[in-house]
């Protein structure tokens, strides 16, 4: 089986062979002009110079591709296993109600265990479409004029199935307008939901806050969960990027939540901080 070549590793070897080609040529010049010593050792340092920003800016792009390429390889494993829970879990749920005589009672608490699998589903293949369509700038935010409030509330109330292992607190104040597209600041408000709950323990505490201050309004989603390192904070909100190490993380996600929540918020305006709970978890707050 043939061994790859590294590109990293064909890129480190050219650059060597370019310095010491330019040491080469640089020293016959020298030879055959000994006058122009000043000129060529000035010349070849400029260029060595540039070389070496251009080697690093090349190096960073490749580094750049190849973490791309990992995350997306696992975006893909991410969304298979995604797709594949739910679907699996409704076709149990469809099949028990076909063949075994259940009472009125099961039946129904399967059918609603079906729609909420279904409701993951859907909330999945919405994040896909609209984090391509983000990137594709094939979206246009229609913006009018909103209830946020309510908008909120009705978010909460739909996440109740998945928060109900959670203690949830929300606080929201009454009749907030915005100016906004609100299907797309739905989707903020249900991400960072999403998110706080895939991170916290079961019993765990989730605070959902929605409160005006200084002519702005504030919203804050806090949880008790495992928190985000100092140093990933700045790589949460690119595109496939998921905290951890892959092969030792356990919670479900395609990386895509909180990139489509950084590109809704900065389309409106809005700026999104990443501060850490006390005594542990993470806080997201929304200034708009």
């Amino acid at each position: 089986m043939k061994r790859k070549i590294r590109p990293l590793t064909l890129f480190y070897v050219l650059i060597a062979y370019v310095l010491f080609q330019l040491m080469w040529w640089g020293q016959l010049l020298i030879k055959a002009e000994p006058n122009k010593t000043a000129m060529v050792i000035g010349e070849f340092s400029v260029f060595v110079i540039i070389l070496l920003w251009g080697a690093f800016s090349i190096k960073k792009a490749i580094q750049e591709e190849i973490a791309l390429s990992r995350r997306q390889k696992n975006f893909l494993l991410s969304v298979t296993h995604e797709l594949k829970s739910p679907l699996a879990s409704i076709k149990l749920y469809l099949q028990t109600i076909l063949k075994r005589d259940l009472d009125k009672e099961k039946q129904n608490a399967f059918i609603s265990n079906s729609l909420m699998d279904i409701e993951r589903l859907d909330d999945l293949v919405e994040n896909m479409l609209m984090a391509t369509k983000i990137e594709n700038n094939s979206y246009s935010y229609p913006k009018e004029e909103f209830n946020l409030s309510k908008a909120v509330q009705e978010v909460v109330q739909r996440h109740q199935n998945t928060l109900q292992k959670r203690v949830v607190k929300a606080s929201i104040a009454p009749d907030i307008r915005m100016l906004g597209d609100e299907f797309t600041i739905d989707l903020v408000v249900s991400n960072l939901i999403e998110n706080a709950v895939k991170y916290s323990e079961e019993g765990s505490e989730i605070s959902i806050e929605l409160f005006p201050k200084n002519n702005k309004t504030i919203l804050k989603v806090n949880d008790q969960g495992v928190g985000i390192p100092d140093d990933e904070k700045p790589k949460i909100f690119d595109k496939f990027y998921r905290i951890g190490l892959e092969d030792t993380r356990k919670t479900k996600g395609t990386g895509l939540g909180l990139f489509i929540v950084k590109q809704v918020l900065d389309n409106h305006g809005a700026l999104i901080y990443v501060k850490n709970n006390k005594p542990h978890g993470t806080v997201f707050e929304v200034v708009f």
